[in-house]
């Protein structure tokens, strides 16, 4: 938890409580339910609170934000964006029922009301959004496809409406054909080794009607 008071100190309490209980509420469910492996559960604030918010270092989305977090697994990073950002509405969506489960005991464990979740395919889920975040479920051709005419007409925030992926390591080739890209290296965010080689990647995508 102090690692988020770390590079977040102006948390409001409520956010501060919120943090604090999804430890014991994900090492509660991980028991019954495996979704984070017991490595990663004992530094779940290292290696997938914080990772989650490497986006908010990117972005900070301005209320009323609509974001879709494809691939959620155990609720990241839709979760912790949820908790820093409750003015905006999260969509959280996985192919897999169990792990959705764990996800909705941790909502309502944590009284999150401005999250929802799909047991579904991203490309059945209807819908526009102003940004899809992701941590690596696919390569980007793979997952832009999937994404291809969720993305919103009106833009509110500093970025135009697009993806914004968590990744690491060397993206050269899965990228090259995405001019606008643009690469965020979260060890210029957190000094933390785990960091050294995450990223974000930021794809602006157009709108189709």
């Amino acid at each position: 938890m102090q690692l988020i008071l770390k590079y977040f100190p102006n948390l409001t309490e409520d956010q501060k409580f919120k943090f604090k209980t999804l430890e014991s509420l994900y090492k509660d469910w991980n028991l019954k339910i495996n979704v984070v492996s017991r490595k990663d559960i004992d530094e779940l604030y290292l290696r997938h609170v914080l990772h989650s918010l490497g986006i908010a270092k990117v972005i900070q989305f301005k209320n009323g934000s609509k974001i879709l977090d494809v691939g959620t697994g155990g609720g990241f990073p839709g979760i912790p964006l949820a908790i820093l950002y409750p003015d905006c509405s999260f969509h959280l969506v996985d192919s897999i029922a169990k792990k959705l489960k764990v996800v909705d005991q941790v909502v309502q464990g944590l009284g999150l009301s401005n999250v929802k979740t799909s047991h579904s395919r991203v490309e059945e889920i209807k819908g526009q959004y102003d940004f899809i975040v992701s941590r690596a479920v696919a390569v980007m051709p793979t997952f832009v496809q999937w994404v291809k005419g969720k993305i919103a007409k009106q833009q509110n925030n500093d970025l135009k409406n697009g993806i914004l992926y968590l990744k690491g390591g060397d993206l050269t080739i899965e990228l090259k054909d995405y001019k606008t890209t643009k690469i965020y290296n979260l060890s210029d965010y957190f000094s933390e080794e785990f960091y050294e080689t995450k990223k974000v990647v930021y794809l602006p995508l157009k709108f189709r009607g």
